[in-house]
């Protein structure tokens, strides 16, 4: 065997040369294994998994994966992998490297694969597709994800709660929510964030960039899923429905929200008094009581509002706009509520009722007012006598005894 590798050497000035490719080599042993890349060859085996390899140095470094080892750790930051490129990789954080550009928009990676899987964007490439439903990816990893919504398999689950996530990055930003864990935050106003992507939304809010338009009506979005969900209003798409009473919602969070009418979860509560919320958003509106805060005013008549929404209703006092219409009898209303009140008097409906005696009102406040009547409160009193009332109307009407006006 010595003599023939020799006049191999010998034959090949002095490297061995695969008579395949034309590739070169310092020793006949690595030209050995190199021919198993064509051959197909994989002569080492795993005993755990029964998965093969080229060569036996490949073998132990893949059987790291059964036994945990992992011998090469950063000296930065003390975080540990199986491999040496791994970790040549990871050093790139901490040194800021990023030693493969694209050509074409100039964007710098630490990886050739990741440089790679951009490119595609320029190109347009999306060379794996979903044999399902059609969908094409630019990794094999995003298809491998996204086969998971087809087959139900969640495999990464959260030992404090037991919810269970399709993706390990889905469930380390869940776990935040455990630890409380915010680690990215605004450098113009301090806020935190679990997620970089929720982080680089809400700078739009400083910088005013909404790069989302509507193409129906020129509507602008800081995100592509508040455009997603807008465009339903035009198309009148509401995809998702609640399976116990069948209201149907443009978006799952309303649904998710929805649903807490049902189980009468309620998990949002004021730490000064108690009460608690089906939404974030109702909490922090509720709290504004307690602080005082109103921070959207009128700018017409300086009016202060402890929401968006009660200032835009407001505005239509000074624009005259009554956008709600009955379709019975063509009356206009400045709110939907007060739309959906005005339609019980064409159909009758009086669903708010006194636990004490039965009677029946249209409306919330006409069942208040009319419960004073039997816990005997008169709240309105008359600066000119002193005699109490159990509303403003009458207190109204008692006081032109005083005046002498006569309606």
């Amino acid at each position: 065997e010595e003599d023939q590798d020799h006049l191999i050497l010998a034959n090949m000035d002095g490297r061995p040369t695969c008579d395949q490719c034309g590739k070169t080599f310092t020793r006949m042993s690595g030209l050995k294994k190199h021919l198993h890349s064509h051959t197909g060859e994989k002569p080492y085996s795993c005993d755990q998994c029964g998965k093969t390899f080229t060569t036996a140095v490949i073998l132990k470094t893949h059987q790291r994966i059964h036994t945990g080892e992992r011998p090469y750790s950063c000296d930065q930051c003390g975080k540990t992998f199986t491999f040496p490129s791994h970790l040549k990789i990871h050093l790139r954080i901490h040194t800021g490297e990023r030693p493969y550009s694209c050509d074409q928009c100039g964007k710098t990676f630490t990886m050739a694969s990741n440089l790679n899987n951009h490119q595609r964007i320029h190109a347009g490439e999306r060379p794996y597709n979903c044999d399902q439903c059609g969908k094409t990816f630019t990794r094999m990893s995003g298809l491998k994800i996204h086969q998971r919504i087809h087959n139900g398999e969640r495999p990464y689950d959260c030992d404090q709660c037991g919810k269970t996530f399709t993706t390990a990055d889905d469930l380390k930003i869940h776990q935040r929510i455990h630890t409380g864990e915010k680690p990215y935050s605004c450098d113009q106003c301090g806020k935190t964030f679990t997620q970089m992507v929720v982080l680089k939304t809400h700078r739009r809010i400083h910088t005013g960039e909404r790069p989302y338009g509507c193409d129906q009506c020129g509507k602008t979005f800081t995100t592509m899923t508040g455009l997603t969900a807008h465009h339903r209003i035009h198309t009148g798409e509401r995809p998702y429905t609640c399976d116990q009473c069948g209201k149907t919602f443009t978006q799952m969070a309303g649904l998710k929200t929805h649903h807490r009418i049902h189980t009468g979860e309620r998990p949002y509560h004021c730490d000064q008094c108690g009460k608690t919320f089906t939404q974030m958003a109702g909490l922090k509106t509720h709290q504004r009581s307690h602080t005082g805060e109103r921070p959207y005013d009128c700018d017409q008549c300086g009016k202060t509002f402890t929401q968006m929404s009660g200032l835009k209703r407001h505005q239509r006092s000074h624009t005259g706009e009554r956008p709600y219409y009955c379709d019975r009898c063509g009356k206009a209303f400045i709110t939907a509520d007060d739309l959906k009140i005005h339609q019980r008097v064409h159909t009758g409906e009086r669903p708010f009722c006194c636990d004490q005696c039965g009677k029946t009102f249209t409306k919330k406040d006409g069942l208040q007012t009319h419960l004073r009547i039997h816990r005997g409160e008169k709240p309105y009193g008359c600066e000119h006598c002193q005699k109490t009332f159990s509303t403003a109307d009458h207190l109204e009407h008692h006081q032109q005894s005083h005046t002498g006006e006569r309606p």
